[in-house]
């Protein structure tokens, strides 16, 4: 019954939310390179913050509303008509599998959901003047694409298209937390760090959680300086697609269709690139393309 009744809420919302968008479009804002760290919070991110020189002082990290509290529904609401020029202009770099899904496939979210009426605007792929997908083909980082490799691919391709504007969304600090695995040279992941809403629903540490959830936070911003010191870019912004939930208000992970502001408040941290040729970048893949379904499971989405 309760399933039933949020499978409703959700086609009500959405269809809702497809014509009036609750939030704040990224296109609405002046930015160089956006980069998303998928699900990062304000205050996660204003508790690392003055461990690294290119961000700016925790009191100075800003904050809007996102358009989404999930990738899919992120991406559906931003790449739309009213912004087709300045997404001709996009180089969208995108470690999340929902690229293909929304972009390339041109699936929309909860179509077929409960009561829903939904009127998507939705670009495509090639409304873009690029869509890279470095989670299709590059290598695999116990369950996420590697940091380091999206990294390459957005300092590739600026270099080779010097666009207007370039997105790079990063898969961490998304469950499942791996760097502590990676750390310990552990193939196999805690309960806690492969299901953490499992792990506290049960009556987990809580702590032990978020201890994960900023490590993997720390790990990516590790690649994100390389990418500020490897392209000219006068105004970055490092920001995020969505937030997270851990328990506050009953609320886990990054329901669709929900307001809830842990999910919503996303930072808006303003900052700069400048191309030092540090490192090479790369337009070339690594392996065989994946599939999606595999990518999105590892996730926890399927």
């Amino acid at each position: 019954m309760i399933k039933w009744a949020f499978d409703q809420y959700v086609g009500v919302a959405l269809s809702f939310m497809s014509r009036y968008p609750v939030g704040t479009n990224v296109y609405k804002r002046d930015w160089d390179t956006l980069v998303l760290l998928d699900t990062c919070r304000v205050d996660a991110l204003k508790e690392v913050a003055d461990d690294y020189d290119f961000l700016p002082s925790s009191d100075d990290i800003g904050s809007i509303t996102s358009i989404a509290s999930g990738s899919y529904t992120w991406m559906a609401n931003t790449f739309v008509e009213e912004y087709a020029r300045d997404v001709s202009n996009t180089v969208y770099i995108s470690a999340n599998g929902y690229s293909e899904q929304i972009l390339e496939n041109g699936w929309r979210p909860e179509e077929d959901r409960g009561l829903s009426n939904c009127n998507w605007r939705t670009l495509t792929a090639d409304d873009l003047r690029a869509l890279d997908q470095p989670w299709r083909h590059g290598k695999d980082l116990l369950g996420h694409p590697d940091p380091e490799y999206v990294t390459e691919r957005a300092i590739g391709y600026h270099r080779e298209y010097e666009p207007d504007r370039m997105i790079v969304h990063y898969s961490q600090p998304h469950e499942p937390y791996i760097s502590q695995a990676i750390k310990e040279e552990r193939d196999e992941l805690h309960d806690h760090e492969d299901d953490p809403w499992s792990f506290l629903k049960d009556g987990g540490d809580f702590d032990a959680v978020w201890d994960c959830y900023i490590d993997d936070l720390r790990m990516v911003l590790e690649h994100v300086e390389t990418l500020l010191n490897n392209h000219d870019a006068e105004k970055v912004v490092i920001s995020a697609d969505h937030g997270e939930a851990f328990g506050e208000f009953g609320v886990y992970r990054h329901p669709v269709a929900v307001l809830h502001p842990k999910t919503r408040k996303v930072p808006w941290a303003v900052t700069s690139a400048e191309d030092r040729h540090e490192k090479e970048g790369s337009i070339e893949s690594q392996r065989q393309v994946a599939e999606v379904e595999d990518a999105l499971e590892d996730l926890g989405y399927l």
